[in-house]
């Protein structure tokens, strides 16, 4: 029985292995890939800074929706015209917006989006230390002479 459940394990480990090392899904259709492997990289690293405008959380590569399709679909068109990187992105987002991009932009109309972690961090940590100050008990008060007798009278009896 031993010997069986070292090989179990080690298949296991084996299948984990696997799926770590097998490459992320991509939705690109064959059809879509350009010939020019160079510009087909390029277009991949464009892709996959641009968000899915219908499943928010995915870029443009990894999704399946009909959106992210054309838009794969114009970053390649728009490579193949002759465009810089630069220009294909800001294209899209002159186009749908800057939400867009999965990565937003550094800029004054996006300073909340970027201070409001830090400041989150630096008020819950505030708040934790308040609390701590909070909670520590209260100094315990003398003994008045009549106590410190009646406790030297404790201790003085057998």
């Amino acid at each position: 029985m031993p010997r069986a459940a070292s090989r179990r394990g080690a298949r296991l480990v084996l299948v984990t292995l696997a799926l770590l090392a097998a490459p992320p899904a991509r939705a690109v259709q064959p059809g879509e890939v350009l010939a020019d492997p160079k510009l087909e990289a390029r277009a991949r690293d464009i892709s996959a800074g641009l968000r899915c405008l219908v499943c928010q959380n995915q870029s443009i590569d990894d999704s399946d929706a009909p959106l992210a399709r054309d838009l794969r679909l114009i970053v390649r068109e728009r490579l193949r015209q002759g465009d810089d990187d630069t220009a294909v992105v800001e294209y899209v987002v002159r186009r749908y917006g800057e939400f867009v991009l999965l990565r937003p932009v550094v800029a004054w109309h996006t300073a909340l989006l970027w201070l409001t972690p830090p400041l989150a961090l630096l008020l819950g940590g505030f708040a934790l230390w308040r609390a701590a100050r909070r909670r520590r008990p209260p100094a315990p008060a003398a003994l008045s002479p009549a106590e410190e007798a009646a406790v030297a009278d404790l201790i003085r009896r057998p």
